[in-house]
């Protein structure tokens, strides 16, 4: 595993420890990066969750047109955070490549959630892509 995907998967661990475990983030950080972690993967990790959690009602408001079907709070928990987070770094970190930010959300997808879940991530991130590109253009 990359330290990048390493950095992304413990990223998601910390938003799932502060969404559904109710913890605060910087214990979430402490408990899943631990005290003596590499200070750039370390540093990563936190920008990571801590943007994604700030920027999530913005990620919420940008993915929600785009379910085909679905309401946001009816996802399951793991697809919602991904999303939030690769959409964070779609439009937040544009120094992180398009296909780098949708092919690790979709990898964690399939690794942590249900058997549809990359094909759905990919799906509704490339639709995020395609809006941001729009905007851009």
């Amino acid at each position: 595993m990359t330290p990048r995907r390493a950095a992304r998967e413990q990223a998601l661990k910390v938003l799932y420890s502060v969404v559904v475990g109710d913890c605060e983030p910087a214990a979430a950080l402490r408990d899943v990066v631990g005290e003596n972690a590499d200070g750039g993967q370390r540093a990563f990790v936190e920008e990571l969750a801590l943007g994604t959690l700030e920027y999530a009602p913005k990620a919420d408001r940008i993915v929600s047109p785009l379910l085909e079907g679905w309401a946001i709070e009816r996802l399951p928990t793991i697809d919602r955070l991904l999303l939030e987070m690769a959409t964070y770094e779609l439009r937040c970190r544009p120094e992180t490549p398009t296909a780098v930010a949708i092919n690790e959300a979709v990898a964690l997808a399939k690794r942590f959630s249900t058997e549809d879940s990359g094909r759905f991530v990919n799906g509704v991130l490339s639709a995020v892509a395609n809006a941001t590109d729009a905007k851009e253009a």
